[in-house]
Formats: structure tokens, sequence, C-alpha cells
């Protein structure tokens, strides 16, 4: 599918939280796509330069925000399509069950005040402890923690507002975040001991997981939005992504890290675990912690995400190779010079 720009452009879209991670990707897909495109952020908030953007400082916390949010769209000509992008300010069950609801139900009722389609990026959690190594579109979801749960009443709830026609929606399920800046489990987590020569990976090596490479999920999201027309009232898609063991990231990063002298020549990659005990424990005090603990399983159940009815859609995938992903995620997170990344991209 082809989702270059044209003289002719295909619609508008209205990105809530743009300037998050996936909704600043959504609102440069877009924008990159032909689209017009408008961004809503936070008043007081500093609007990115993304050329041919308009960007709309208003809250999203009460039903008259919510009102006057429609009412600037519509005086800048409505929207056929409303990304949602946003996300509770804190990662933790109480931030997920105190605002996870509410936002969702403000970008519902804006779509439906505009007549647009909703697109909600998803995630893994609604599946499960239980959940199969190969995650087909439509499997049952049986969310095992907090947060699963929360996001399986959320998208069922949308999928019940779409049964009784007050707008159409599709969730597009990913893996792990990564690129488009900080806040994921690489800096969080993974990369924090990468200048001292050491990966920290959360489970076995071996264990194969679904990474979503943010301008991938991004510009799948502008393909799903050209052919919205042709999916039913719901619909949810699975976005495959990378699909990566701890065994790829030291393979990757060993030559990157070595070039960077960040170790000496000949010696290896070190790699540690988190230490899940401790987090275990610390998760009965610190809420952030008790979040990390509750997503262990993530990291030991293998799992891939089948994507054979986003293609059906939409055609191939969109998907940047994996090397140059992880150039351009490395040099977001100033590890790598953008010198370094033209050099290694090239040769990729």
């Amino acid at each position: 599918m082809n989702t270059s720009s044209s003289s002719a452009r295909p619609g508008t879209v209205l990105v809530l939280g743009g300037r998050g991670r996936f909704g600043l990707a959504a609102v440069q897909a877009f924008s990159q796509s032909g689209w017009r495109v408008l961004a809503q952020m936070r008043p007081g908030a500093q609007a990115p330069q993304v050329s041919g953007v308009q960007w709309l400082a208003q809250p999203l916390d009460t039903p008259d925000a919510v009102q006057a949010l429609v009412g600037q769209v519509r005086q800048a000509g409505g929207a056929a399509v409303v990304v949602h992008a946003l996300n509770p300010n804190q990662y933790t069950r109480p931030a997920w069950e105190r605002e996870a609801w509410p936002m969702l139900q403000a970008g519902m009722r804006v779509a439906q005040s505009l007549g647009a389609t909703l697109m909600l990026p998803g995630n893994v959690y609604n599946f499960g402890r239980s959940m199969p190594e190969l995650l087909l579109e439509g499997a049952p979801y049986r969310p095992s923690m907090a947060m699963g749960r929360i996001r399986a009443d959320m998208e069922a709830r949308l999928e019940a507002a779409t049964q009784r026609g007050e707008l159409r929606a599709v969730v597009v399920c990913a893996g792990n975040f990564y690129g488009q800046g900080q806040g994921t489990w690489l800096d969080r987590a993974m990369l924090t001991g990468i200048r001292r020569g050491k990966l920290v990976f959360p489970g076995p090596m071996d264990v194969p997981t679904p990474w979503a490479y943010l301008p991938d999920l991004a510009r799948t999201f502008v393909a799903v939005a050209n052919v919205r027309h042709s999916m039913p009232a719901f619909e949810s898609l699975h976005f495959s992504g990378h699909t990566l063991t701890g065994h790829d990231w030291a393979q990757a990063l060993q030559p990157l890290v070595q070039r960077q002298g960040w170790l000496e020549d000949g010696r290896a990659l070190r790699v540690a675990g988190l230490p899940w005990p401790l987090i275990h424990a610390l998760g009965a005090v610190v809420p952030s912690w008790g979040a990390l603990a509750a997503l262990r399983y993530l990291w030991t159940q293998p799992h891939r995400l089948d994507n054979r009815r986003l293609q059906a859609l939409i055609g191939t995938e969109p998907h940047t190779p994996w090397p140059q992903a992880l150039h351009h995620t490395l040099h977001g997170l100033r590890l790598l010079p953008s010198a370094v990344v033209s050099t290694l991209t090239a040769q990729t």
C-alpha cells in the first residue's frame, strides 16, 4: 500500500497527545503522507517543529474541554480520523485505573462529535500469562494483571460503542515501543550500562518478543486510515514489527559498542539481568516497581504478533530493517552521533 503524499490530500487527522512518543510519530507520518494534521497538546506545552501541522493547545480533562476542542477542530474544517495517543502520566496501576478509561472516553467523544474514525494503539497486556507463542488477530483476551484487565475492559467498551453505532474504531496492537526518544525499556533498563559495555536484559536471552519501531507503527496507522472505509465498524489488527531475542540485541549492539570505544577490542558485551526479586519486594510499596514486576512474564513467555489481517487490508506492513531502526534509535538516545548513523545505515 502506497501512503506517500500526492497533490490531493487524503483527509484531515486529529492526533490527541501529539507531543508524546507515539503521538509525535503519528503527527510526522500523517504529515509526510499528505494528510492535513491537527495535533492536540496540553496548554503551555511547546509545539514541536513539524511542517504543516496545526497545534491545538487544549486540555481534555472535562466534558467542556472536550467540546471546546471539538469546536476548534470544526472551525479548522473537521477531521475524518482521530488518533488516540493519550496515556496516563505515570506508569502505575493506580494511574491507569484513574486516568486511562476517562482519557479514552474523551477520545471517543471527540471522534463521535466529529463523525471520525477513532484509531487506538494497543498492546499485548490483554493476552495474559497463558498467551500462545503466535498471537493471531482475534485471539481471546485472558489478562492476568491489572493493566491488562484495564486495557481489555477499555477495548470491550469501545467495541460496544461501535456496535451501538456511536462511532467507528480500530485498534492496532503492537509490542514493546522503541524509537522516538526516551521512556521505553531501552533507556530505562536495557541500555543504562551500555557506555560501560553492559546490556541489561530483562529475561532469558533466547526468548523472542515483539518490538514496535514507532515510525513504522505510525506509518501503519496512516495505511490503515487510508482504507478505513473498507473495514467494519470495529476492527482489531496486529502490527508485527520486529521479533527479537536478547541474543539479537547483544549481537547488534556488540560492534556498535566497540566502535564507540566502550569496549576493548576482543571483549564481549557483558549481559546482566534485572534484579526481579528486589523489584517484586519493592513493588509492594513503590507503585511503579509493582507495575514493572507485573510485566515480568512478558520476558519469559515467547510470543510474536501475527499480522495477516492487517496485511490483507494494507498490503505489506511498513518495515524499517532492524539494524537501521536500531541505529536511528540509538542516535535519538544520544548514544550514536549522526555521522556514525549515516554510515551504518548506508551499509544495511
